[in-house]
């Protein structure tokens, strides 16, 4: 409309470190840079440092990596020490990454292993209410027989920090159904003030890995402790489910293809066509195929191999089913 006033700036922010992850970091970038064309905030990338909690260097360890990320897509990399999580548990990268952000600004992060489709600017982020991602199955918790339930869980999760639980429920699903309970992918999430959201996650993290309450005693955390704060962040923070609308994010303008052979067998023609495409310049070819996945999915052909054992409009429901059909043939790599 004539006169409208252009959205805020915002910064994107992933995590990048040594191994798989740079990699990702570069069809990260390319098909970010691919779909937005003058972006007016930052691509940033947070490298964890060297430091007590890691044994190795978890920085870029493929120097061409760091120049293609940094020179032809125009990406910030910033340095943050681990002061919490560290090697014991690397998801807590996307945790204290956090840290680099420019605090006058609003953010979105992402899971490196993200493949953007369209322009970020088509999703209305409302970044006072934050949300994350839907993509999620019941992973977390896992009741035991004789109990706690899903109630008694996430309830005294809350309770330690004071917030409202009844708030959030969706009393659309039945009581101890999973989706009853907010609950997200930590794929994709953001808000409006980095420093308050990632003083807020890193202390509800901390405290639910260092003393969880009783009812949390046979729950496993690893890897699930990022999502089992990040509804707590959201909520505190004024957000909850559906802040935006359905079928952008992990839809029409990205894709969190998580593993390259689920992504070769799930993802529609158009999507694998779009990462081979962003994939092929020479330079950036260079680059990932110094990574052996990347180099026999993408480059060699095996990632059409992996796709050619499933009919797309039969696939197993079970994620399972098809990592062990993939397995079998010889073509599961990460």
């Amino acid at each position: 409309m004539a006169g409208a006033r252009a959205p805020d700036p915002f910064n994107v922010l992933a995590v990048v470190q040594r191994g798989r992850l740079e990699y990702e970091a570069v069809l990260f970038a390319a098909s970010f840079r691919a779909t937005n064309p003058g972006f007016r905030g930052r691509l940033i990338f947070a490298e964890p440092q060297p430091g007590p909690l890691w044994p190795g260097d978890p920085r870029i360890s493929d120097p061409a990596v760091r120049a293609l990320l940094a020179d032809r897509f125009d990406a910030e990399i910033r340095p943050f020490e681990s002061r919490a999580f560290g090697a014991g548990y690397p998801h807590g990268n996307k945790i204290e990454g956090l840290s680099v952000l420019p605090p006058d600004s609003p953010f979105v992060f992402f899971d490196t292993d993200t493949l953007f489709l369209d322009r970020l600017d088509r999703v209305p982020f409302d970044f006072d209410r934050p949300t994350a991602s839907a993509a999620v199955r019941g992973t977390w918790p896992v009741p035991t027989l004789y109990g706690p339930g899903y109630t008694a869980i996430w309830r005294a999760l809350y309770d330690r920090f004071g917030l409202d639980f009844e708030r959030t429920l969706d009393r659309t699903q039945p009581d101890e159904h999973w989706a009853r309970y907010l609950y997200f992918n930590a794929g994709w999430f953001f808000h409006r003030d980095p420093r308050r959201f990632h003083r807020l996650y890193l202390r509800y993290a901390r405290s639910i890995h260092d003393d969880p309450p009783a009812e949390l005693a046979l729950q496993p955390l690893d890897p699930w402790l990022d999502q089992v704060a990040l509804p707590l962040v959201i909520h505190a923070l004024g957000g909850g489910r559906g802040t935006l609308p359905p079928g952008l994010l992990d839809g029409a303008v990205s894709c969190h293809w998580r593993v390259l052979p689920l992504f070769y067998a799930r993802e529609s023609a158009d999507k694998i066509a779009w990462m081979e495409a962003v994939a092929a310049p020479n330079r950036v070819k260079t680059v990932l195929k110094a990574y052996a996945p990347f180099r026999r999915m993408i480059y060699q052909g095996r990632g059409h191999k992996a796709r050619a054992l499933f009919d797309r409009d039969g696939l197993p429901r079970r994620e399972q089913a098809i990592r062990n059909r993939i397995r079998r043939a010889g073509l599961w790599m990460r």
